[in-house]
């Protein structure tokens, strides 16, 4: 079997080969590179210059929808045209935005008055807004719960306990019941020329109003409960533990007494006014 033998290697000049040494060695390839960078910049200005053109007709398609035109590959933004949409068949399940102000058929076939748009008077109006009443004057009488057909009564300057007699009688038998001067949590008595029923030497009189403190005092007179059902007490405001009661038909202011006589005696009834 022969031996093989590697051929000695050659240099180039041994086959008629030189190296081209009139260029720099990587020309060729620095050449591709920047070719192929050439053609990238020039694909995307043509690509940006088709975009905004793009661009440009889908905005004007957006402001004329009749002239709306599809850029191919691209998306385009105009809004549908809807001259001739249609409504949708059947009842809508949405009322209208306005109220319909055509005449609805009646029964007899007349058709009915157009509903009026005005807006409602304001509740604050003063043609609309009904006058506030007066508070009435509370006018009451008293009788006894063991006499109930005698009534409180001022006869001179006191006050006692006398059966109804004429008009001028009645009249001095109903007393106007306002807060008590003193208290407004209990009462006063003024009578129908503008005094006031007072306590003095503890018996019950007919008093104008001098202002002073102790005449308020001595004409309030806080309601307390009663052993008689409908009934009250009347207490003094500056003497408490004394309670107004009749003693000979004389009212009088006297301590709490726990027996039945004063339990009835100092039990009133406020009524109707009895004038």
């Amino acid at each position: 079997m022969p031996e093989f033998k590697p051929e000695p290697s050659r240099e180039p000049w041994e086959n008629g080969w030189a190296p081209d040494t009139s260029r720099a060695p990587g020309t060729r390839r620095l050449w591709l590179a920047g070719g192929l960078a050439i053609a990238t910049v020039i694909t995307c200005v043509m690509a940006v210059a088709v975009m905004d053109t793009g661009a440009d007709r889908a905005s004007k398609a957006s402001q004329d929808p009749s002239s709306a035109e599809t850029v191919p590959g691209l998306i385009s933004f105009a809004s549908p045209s809807v001259k001739n949409a249609a409504p949708p068949g059947g009842k809508s399940g949405m009322s209208s935005t306005h109220p319909s102000t055509s005449p609805e058929p009646q029964e007899n076939g007349s058709p009915s008055a157009a509903r009026s748009t005005k807006p409602p008077k304001s509740p604050g109006s003063h043609a609309s807004s009904p006058s506030k009443p007066k508070p009435s004057v509370t006018w009451r009488s008293v009788d006894s719960v063991n006499y109930p057909d005698r009534y409180w009564h001022v006869s001179g300057d006191y006050v006692k306990l006398d059966p109804l007699g004429g008009s001028e009688s009645r009249q001095d038998s109903t007393f106007k019941l306002v807060k008590g001067l003193a208290d407004s949590s209990c009462y006063s008595f003024a009578t129908h020329d503008g005094s006031y029923l007072r306590h003095r030497n503890f018996l019950l009189r007919d008093e104008p109003n001098d202002g002073s403190a102790l005449f308020r005092q001595d004409a309030t007179f806080c309601p307390r409960a009663s052993a008689y059902s409908g009934a009250v007490m009347l207490e003094s405001v500056n003497y408490p533990g004394r309670f107004l009661r009749h003693q000979n038909f004389q009212l009088k202011l006297d301590p709490f007494q726990n027996s039945s006589l004063f339990l009835a005696d100092s039990a009133f009834r406020l009524v109707g006014g009895v004038a």
